[in-house]
């Protein structure tokens, strides 16, 4: 009885019992205005039934979550993928017997593998201008008309036709004297702009070395051909004398002379077999 007598309680069962009459009053009015609808061909049928429409939002906000959920997964398989191809082409250019150099569109080198390092001579060329490398070496004249090798590049990498192939003589920092070819690689970004240029760098010093050695070896024996076909005339020649000759002493002096020209032909002859230049050999 004092609890009825409280103006406290007696408010707060007011409140409950209004907030009770506005929520029957709130399903009331919903059902009507449904019902309306319904008649008035604004929502489906199955809308009618109490309860669907959370029930499909519920739904659509699942599936979204699960389509959230494939997508991230299936973002982080194509990132896994990326990642794994740029570790398979990094092996591969690093094992390469030719050097790879990578050069951005600003004329720096990006990446260089082992073999570009050796035969560079840069311990680490990373970042480094083509100027910088390569200095004032100059292409062949018949593959890039007296430009140097950075101007071929910066020509490349603004997108300017040039030569793919070329050669050049470069001097490592340690003044080492290498005969490099070069073959130029565009490289194109997916909307077809340049992303850079990608040299392949091939060390043929010793086939040049072995070019020069052929040739040497050709000039000696056409030297050596030609002298020993002046040596046969002579020794011919004094046979022929040697003949003719009635002194004894002349006779002797001549076959003296034959075999000392035989003689000399003879160290010519092995010195050239041996590899050693003519020459040389001569003033022996």
């Amino acid at each position: 009885m004092k609890l009825l007598a409280n103006p406290i309680f007696i408010r707060m069962i007011a409140a409950f019992l209004a907030g009770v009459a506005a929520f029957v009053g709130g399903i009331v009015v919903i059902r009507i205005l449904r019902r309306s609808m319904v008649t008035d061909g604004e929502l489906p049928a199955s809308a009618s039934i109490e309860g669907d429409l959370p029930v499909q939002a519920y739904t659509v906000i699942q599936q979204l979550k699960q389509q959230k959920f494939a997508l991230q997964n299936e973002q982080k398989l194509e990132r896994q993928r990326s990642k794994n191809s740029e570790h398979v082409t990094a092996a591969i250019i690093s094992n390469l017997p030719c050097g790879i150099v990578m050069v951005t569109p600003n004329g720096l080198v990006r990446k260089a593998n082992a073999a570009a390092r050796e035969v560079l001579g840069f311990a680490s060329p990373l970042g480094m201008s083509m100027s910088q490398i390569f200095r004032d070496c100059k292409v062949f004249s018949e593959a890039g008309n007296g430009k140097t090798v950075a101007e071929v590049l910066d020509s490349a990498l603004r997108g300017q036709s040039v030569s793919d192939h070329f050669a050049c003589r470069y001097f490592t920092p340690n003044s080492e004297e290498r005969s490099l070819k070069f073959d130029l690689i565009p490289m194109g970004g997916a909307s077809g702009d340049l992303l850079g240029v990608a040299a392949v760098i091939t060390d043929q010093s010793d086939l040049a070395e072995l070019r020069e050695a052929h040739l040497l070896r050709n000039e000696i024996g056409a030297e050596m051909a030609l002298e020993l076909r002046t040596s046969l005339s002579t020794v011919r020649e004094w046979t022929g004398q040697m003949r003719q000759a009635r002194d004894p002493q002349q006779a002797q002096e001549l076959a003296d002379d034959i075999s000392a020209e035989t003689d000399r032909l003879e160290k010519v002859l092995g010195s050239f077999l041996a590899g050693v230049p003519k020459a040389r050999a001569a003033q022996a």
